[in-house]
């Protein structure tokens, strides 16, 4: 019997698309899967009614540890490893990050090496306490190529990420937490409802701001003071011409639950 490649599976709960590694015990990393990622986030762009994704896996065993090494010599060989595989993989993990909707993964059980750095591509991490995340690439001689370098860094400092990349250690559900480098730690299977509730949290908050904060966070901090002033005035000024600004303001002076509506086209919907 061949042994299945895995695949990523949808479900919609409400305004919120779960999105859920189905490739047991382990949730290893192959092509099947992230083509399906691929399509999936696709699908996420177009749809208007998707206002919040999480990300979670399979089993209780693990997230998703990253690749099977067993491959690695084979694609090697072919001259694929990187110009193939890995490449393909950051422009994928890159348009999740850049996805126009806010993303919660939930993980139990282990998240390493391009596990984790799939979940860094989220704008929040979940994990059970008995989860344990890691980027133990060093030991195979090599970095995290995914994204790991720069995503993980940006959550939780350089001091840190040289700690986590050059010892290659694993740390556990309380230090990620102590790092920065997850935002919630649930009891042990209760990752997933608790990103869920998360998410149907941000959902209700309005998309264009949320895509727009995003990117003066993760783009600000590496601009001179006076370039992020200008873009923070420029992402409000573009903010204000929309219907949800003066449906926050209605809805503030009314007393009233505010009802946002905007769907914005990001980065996400374009490939490149």
């Amino acid at each position: 019997m061949t042994p299945s490649l895995g695949t990523v599976r949808i479900e919609l709960d409400g305004e919120v698309a779960i999105l859920t590694l189905d490739h047991p015990p382990l949730n290893t990393i192959t092509k099947e899967i992230i083509v399906a990622l691929d399509e999936h986030i696709d699908r996420i762009g177009r749809g208007a009614s998707i206002r919040a994704v999480v990300v979670t896996a399979a089993g209780e065993r693990a997230f998703c540890v990253g690749s099977d090494i067993r491959a690695f010599e084979e694609l090697t060989r072919a001259g694929q490893l990187v110009s193939g595989k890995l490449r393909h993989e950051n422009d994928v993990f890159s348009r999740l990050a850049r996805l126009p909707r806010p993303t919660v993964a939930a993980i139990e059980g282990y998240a390493l090496g391009g596990g984790l750095e799939l979940a860094a591509c989220c704008d929040f991490i979940v994990c059970g306490e008995g989860a344990r995340l890691g980027l133990p690439e060093i030991r195979l001689a090599a970095l995290p190529a995914i994204g790991g370098t720069f995503r993980v860094t940006h959550r939780i400092g350089v001091a840190r990420a040289k700690e986590l990349m050059l010892l290659g250690e694993p740390v556990d559900a309380a230090t990620a937490l102590s790092w920065g480098l997850v935002n919630r730690v649930a009891a042990t299977g209760q990752a997933l409802r608790t990103a869920l509730d998360l998410a149907r949290k941000l959902a209700r908050n309005p998309l264009e701001c949320h895509v727009l904060c995003r990117e003066a966070i993760d783009s600000g901090s590496g601009l001179p003071e006076r370039q992020a002033i200008e873009q923070s005035l420029a992402f409000s000024a573009k903010l204000a011409q929309g219907s949800d600004f003066r449906e926050g303001a209605r809805a503030f002076l009314a007393k009233q639950q505010p009802v946002f509506v905007d769907v914005p086209k990001g980065p996400a919907d374009q490939r490149g």
